[in-house]
């Protein structure tokens, strides 16, 4: 089983400053954050920290939202699609917004061949509605999605 750690108030503001770092969102979460051994970073409500988690068989608790990558100039993090959901709204840089044809590619897991001069985690977006996180590499963005969470559709 996989053992979460809570973490205190230094490390949560780690966190945040990466956010802000990454795409200038200033954002302040009503949540505990934990991380688990594979720097995971998940969100609950604070409720949740009252209750005996190390006797409790569970893997995850609360809402994924995204992991803390190591690089050559430190911690970076990849955001969920709910992460992004969260940030987006506040953001100010590293957004990539997509066309209708280009959304739907996105949904669908598939990589996107768009030239940007970043080289970086962005936050992808479609007119009001952020879909998620992709690393961009210059003359594409890949695409982060998870298989079960992919659109299928027949056309």
């Amino acid at each position: 089983m996989e053992q979460l750690k809570i973490l205190n108030k230094k490390e949560t503001h780690e966190i945040l400053d990466i956010v802000k770092q990454q795409w200038g969102a200033e954002i302040e979460l009503d949540y505990g954050i934990m991380k688990n051994s594979h720097d995971k970073i998940y969100i609950a409500s604070k409720a949740v920290f009252g209750l005996p988690l190390e006797k409790l068989k569970i893997s995850a608790v609360g809402m994924y939202f995204g992991e803390l990558i190591a690089e050559k100039h430190g911690q970076v993090l990849r955001v969920s699609i709910e992460g992004s959901q969260l940030i987006g709204p506040k953001a100010d840089n590293h957004i990539v917004e997509l066309d209708d044809l280009q959304a739907r590619d996105w949904l669908r897991g598939l990589d996107l061949d768009i030239s940007t001069d970043e080289r970086a985690f962005v936050l992808i977006k479609h007119k009001d509605d952020f879909l998620g996180c992709g690393k961009a590499m210059g003359d594409k963005i890949l695409n982060y999605i998870p298989k079960a969470r992919r659109v299928t559709s027949s056309d």
